[in-house]
């Protein structure tokens, strides 16, 4: 009896709950360390643990000691979170992995004292940073496990047509298949007993073409080209740079929608909410479609040609065809880790965005192109979970068909700890400044909450909110890329 009480504690959601609030303090100081190290806070600050004769009106000391006492913070919330799971009696794999974090804790503390007060050697501030990406991720571990035992058991979730809620825009990987719905589309045609006019004729035609072209996901994208372009220019990029990449770029991705509605026309008829796209409704012919994804590939590449450079238009070619022959006819069909490496679609305008502003393709465009590489499974599987009903009679090999919504949660949350590294490695490799870190820090945190919930409530509202919250995440991370680097 002593032992059975204390288990059903463990859990419960109060302990995953302060191991969620330990992951976000491990994160806070991992991205203060990173802003640290770009802004030398350890030079205005040599004396450690305080600084006795340096005036907090110095933001670099101001800094370092912020640091300092997040530590001091984060430390305690580490140790709660591991004597909370010893008592309640949690899984023996979240007990051990916070034990761990804890260890590591004082050794992590000791190596950012000693690159304050020696001269230490770049060998030391690595060291430093790999003893943090440790602390987070065992931390990571003991959430996953924790969260997975306050319901130990796997109900059926209610799945179904989804509502309006779920028709939002996405990046990259089958996000694109489920954007596309709600923006135009068959609905526009009249029914026989009300011939359309002239006007109303061309304007359903014209619907109807754009929407195969897939304009809702296309701010995001754009986005992530903007926040390139802002990266590589070290400012405002030029002005004809800029609209070839956004211009070429809304092309390329027209195409890409329009190849894909052509290609799964069969596969769309069994999926409730493909079932009416205008080839599959016979609205659009597939020669006239097909037609129409030739012309803005031809319109795509020229843009690319004339106002940016060779590179770019080479990369929004090889775009064209990843999307469309990689992902669409080998991916998709064939394996559950579809999303993860045809999520790469999604990096291609970082690349862009850098090739048309400097010719070349920088790190600082492959650091961006990572973030959205590793964001696009904790974006994507939200979908997929609402959606599981559509892809298994599809016959898509998607996670949560494949693998079970249990397994498919779990990856949510693993990558959404790599996105949260990824973004603090793309504020050190392009020394971006405080924006970018309290950006990711707060949308971070919503991000976290909603997949917190999404664990606990299992529910297809609860994964469109994890789904919007990683949307406005990535929106909001670009959003900052960009200020930060054209305006502070």
């Amino acid at each position: 009896m002593s032992t059975s009480i204390p288990r059903r504690l463990g859990a419960g959601p109060r302990l995953s709950s302060a191991v969620a609030t330990t992951l976000l303090g491990v994160y806070l100081l991992l991205v203060l360390g990173a802003t640290n190290a770009i802004a030398d806070a350890a030079a205005a600050c040599p004396e450690w643990p305080l600084c006795a004769e340096h005036g907090l009106t110095d933001p670099a000391v101001a800094l370092a000691l912020g640091h300092r006492a997040a530590a001091l913070v984060v430390g305690l919330l580490l140790l709660g979170s591991a004597i909370g799971a010893w008592r309640v009696g949690a899984d023996r794999r979240v007990r051990l992995a916070l034990l761990a974090g804890l260890v590591l804790f004082p050794g992590q503390i000791a190596l950012g004292a000693m690159t304050t007060l020696t001269d230490a050697a770049g060998g030391v501030t690595s060291l430093h940073l790999t003893f943090g990406v440790a602390i987070f991720a065992a931390v990571l571990v003991a959430l996953a496990v924790q969260l997975e035992a306050e319901r130990p058991d796997d109900a059926a979730e209610p799945l179904g047509v989804p509502t309006e809620a779920g028709e939002a825009t996405g990046v990259a990987g089958d996000t694109m298949d489920e954007a596309a719905k709600g923006s135009a589309g068959p609905s526009s045609s009249p029914s026989p007993d009300d011939p359309p006019t002239g006007s109303q004729w061309w304007i359903g035609r014209i619907r109807a073409y754009v929407s195969m072209t897939k304009p809702r996901l296309m701010w995001l994208l754009c986005l992530v080209a903007i926040a390139s372009m802002g990266l590589a220019a070290g400012g405002l990029p030029p002005v004809d740079a800029a609209i070839g990449t956004i211009l070429g770029g809304v092309l390329a991705i027209g195409a890409s929608g329009t190849f894909n509605n052509v290609l799964e026309r069969d596969v769309d008829r069994k999926m409730a909410r493909t079932a009416d796209r205008p080839v599959v409704v016979g609205e659009v012919p597939v020669r006239n479609a097909t037609a129409f994804g030739l012309l803005l590939t031809a319109a795509s590449l020229g843009t690319f040609l004339v106002l940016t450079n060779a590179l770019a238009a080479a990369l929004g070619m090889l775009a064209i065809l990843y999307y469309t022959v990689v992902y669409t006819r080998l991916l998709k069909p064939n394996t559950a880790q579809n999303t993860v490496v045809g999520g790469a679609v999604g990096a291609f305008p970082a690349l862009i965005g850098w090739a048309a502003v400097t010719g070349r393709v920088g790190v600082g465009a492959l650091a961006l192109g990572a973030v959205i590489v590793v964001w696009t499974p904790a974006h994507f599987y939200n979908l997929a979970l609402a959606y599981v009903e559509d892809y298994k009679r599809a016959g898509f090999p998607m996670l949560p068909v494949v693998r079970g919504p249990v397994v498919t949660r779990r990856h949510v949350l693993w990558y959404l700890g790599g996105t949260l590294l990824a973004t603090a490695s793309l504020a050190v490799i392009t020394r971006l400044d405080w924006l970018l870190v309290a950006t990711t820090f707060g949308f971070g945190a919503v991000f976290l909450w909603a997949v917190v919930r999404l664990h606990r409530e299992r529910t297809r509202s609860a994964a469109f909110r994890a789904f919007h919250a990683s949307n406005a995440y990535l929106g909001a991370v670009l959003l900052a890329v960009f200020l930060d680097a054209v305006v502070i």
